[in-house]
């Protein structure tokens, strides 16, 4: 294989740490370059609560825990972490040798940590194996083709198998990583409200104070109604009316509340 211009640096064993986007405040994001504390790893502060991602090997594991789902923002977040834990403890990262063998994009020799050292002018002087061990272990040997000539890319690539041979542990993605999975598994002395079911939250434009209870009012000179509704995830919608003008406003709203306790009976909630 001739000898093309390469890129000199490259085939280190690196890992980035995910960075959140967090906003400002309890959850503030860190710089760039510098990975998120531990507690947030791999976790995004959201307005409506928080989201996991986790990446393995081209596999996204994602989940989101909404403050409204668990009874605030304290629990929505120990929820997450809980659940980042366990991906992280069943779902480790790849070697850090796996990782120095996959070929990057950059490569233009066709093995990973082997490279292609040309003068200016295109005209190849070398073959370099290089792998990053850690920090101050850089192993490099080089084999120049005036020397060696067309055996030069061979011994290269040799030599980068015996480096290889000196790269232990598992790829180190974040600081927190190593520690989540050494960390022993205890029940939490507290744990949290059970999740809600979307049946049991209340939104902002309820105007009741229970959920699935609504004042509806077709027009500007209609007396209203109270609506009792529950939603089933394929099966529709259940939904009973009770009318200010037959019942009162008050009377009607609790015959409403009432309903929805039953639908929610029903559907195996209450």
């Amino acid at each position: 294989m001739p000898c093309a211009r390469g890129r000199r640096n490259g085939g280190a064993d690196q890992g980035a740490g995910q960075q959140a986007e967090l906003p400002s405040g309890r959850y503030p994001s860190m710089p760039k370059g510098v990975p998120n504390p531990a507690a947030m790893y791999g976790i995004y502060a959201r307005s409506w609560g928080f989201e996991v991602s986790i990446v393995r090997s081209g596999v996204r594991y994602f989940q989101q825990f909404g403050k409204a789902s668990y009874g605030g923002a304290e629990h929505a977040l120990r929820r997450a972490q809980e659940w980042r834990d366990a991906v992280v403890k069943s779902v480790p990262p790849v070697t850090r040798r796996e990782r120095a063998e996959k070929l990057r994009a950059s490569n233009t020799t066709g093995v990973p940590g082997v490279f292609c050292l040309a003068s200016p002018d295109g005209k190849g002087l070398s073959w370099l194996a290089k792998t990053y061990i850690a920090a101050e272990e850089i192993l490099r040997a080089n084999f120049p083709i005036h020397s060696w000539g067309d055996a030069a890319r061979k011994l290269a690539i040799e030599e980068r198998a015996r480096q290889l041979d000196r790269m232990t542990g598992l790829a180190a993605l974040h600081p927190a990583e190593e520690a989540i999975r050494k960390a022993s598994v205890a029940a939490p002395a507290d744990p949290g409200p059970p999740k809600r079911s979307r049946s049991e939250i209340i939104r902002k434009s309820n105007s009741s104070g229970m959920s699935g209870v609504h004042f509806k009012r077709p027009r500007s000179d209609h007396p209203g109604y109270w609506l009792a509704i529950t939603y089933t995830a394929g099966k529709g919608s259940v939904s009973k009316a009770f009318s200010v003008k037959a019942h009162g406003y008050d009377e009607a709203k609790s015959l409403a509340a009432a309903e929805r306790t039953r639908q929610l009976y029903q559907k195996g909630i209450g």
